[in-house]
């Protein structure tokens, strides 16, 4: 699912939200958790999962047009972790070979 799928669907379910306000509320809550992370905080959202940073160390890597090696820089890069209810209702699904339908 991509962002305008996901605001067609909030959209679909919340008849009485305009597709403006639906679309500021998804954008605003992206902005919300990319400043969090930015600023190295955790988000926490119950049943879904969390969001963190895990930080890189610089490693040996190469240029694949060159083929020259080169040291990556450490960096940090975000993290998911699912949730308890997340992982059960995707391991559901998968053992019942049914397709997850986000409604």
């Amino acid at each position: 699912m991509v962002k305008s799928e996901l605001i067609e669907s909030i959209i679909n379910k919340f008849t009485q939200l305009t597709a403006e306000e639906v679309e500021r509320g998804v954008y605003q809550i992206l902005e919300c958790m990319s400043d969090a992370l930015s600023k190295k905080r955790r988000i926490e959202i119950r049943g879904f999962g969390s969001f963190s940073l895990h930080y890189r160390l610089p490693h040996n890597a190469h240029n694949p047009r060159t083929g020259e090696k080169v040291i990556s820089k450490s960096k940090y890069v975000p993290h998911f972790k699912p949730g308890k209810q997340m992982r059960e209702r995707v391991i559901e699904a998968r053992l019942k070979n049914i397709p997850i339908v986000h409604e």
